[in-house]
């Protein structure tokens, strides 16, 4: 399959060696062609992995992953192009950090709206499903790194968009237990979780944790 991923980062990065490492291509987009971190990923990974624009990502991918950092969500859709992303799913994992006080972060958007409804909202077309936001980006593509069972956390408008998405993270990435919210006035939640994933982080001094619902 071909898929598209926004951003560079350290998410971006470890989405798309595991999909190309699956035997998909990918082509990673970011603001200019020839950025930095996007050809040394696609030095380290080989053919099937390609770099280019926010653009060249977005009409290229049949299923595109949001990467990129929540504040600068929007302005990156708005360069993908709109026509490029009608009609697909568009896996959200960024979240609405607000890194200028230094840390911990706090939220841009939070209680009443989240970045993944402002994405949904604003680009109606799209369909947004939110997911992997509340993990850290190894343990997003390898759950095996926390010992036993826990659980992630899917929510979007809709139905078909999901089930699809279930499909990759349980059959791409190895996760076996996957929460549906519902729609995704839910992203509230999974999002507003963040602040206390980061504390997390600083107490447990490792990022490879998640959390398991206990019923």
């Amino acid at each position: 399959m071909n898929i598209g991923i926004f951003g560079t980062g350290m998410v971006g990065n470890a989405i798309g060696t595991k999909l190309v490492q699956l035997g998909h291509n990918v082509k990673m987009g970011s603001r200019t062609s020839n950025n930095e971190k996007a050809a040394e990923w696609v030095k380290q990974n080989g053919a099937s992995a390609l770099q280019g624009t926010f653009k060249d990502a977005a009409s290229f991918g049949e299923i595109l992953f949001n990467c990129t950092s929540g504040n600068a969500s929007v302005d990156v859709l708005k360069l993908a192009g709109e026509k490029n992303i009608s009609g697909k799913i568009l896996i959200d994992i960024a979240n609405p950090l607000d890194f200028s006080k230094g840390m911990p972060p706090s939220l841009t958007i939070c209680n009443t709206d989240s970045l993944g409804e402002t994405l949904q909202r604003e680009f109606t077309e799209v369909k947004v499903v939110k997911a992997l936001n509340t993990v850290n980006c190894n343990v997003m593509v390898n759950p095996s790194l926390v010992p036993g069972d826990h659980d992630l956390f899917i929510c979007g408008n809709d139905g078909g968009a999901k089930e699809k998405v279930t499909d990759i993270l349980k059959n791409w990435f190895g996760w076996k237990s996957i929460i549906d919210l519902g729609d995704i006035t839910n992203a509230r939640a999974t999002e507003m979780l963040l602040p206390i994933w980061v504390r997390l982080w600083g107490k447990l001094g490792t990022p490879n944790f998640n959390y398991k619902i206990v019923r």
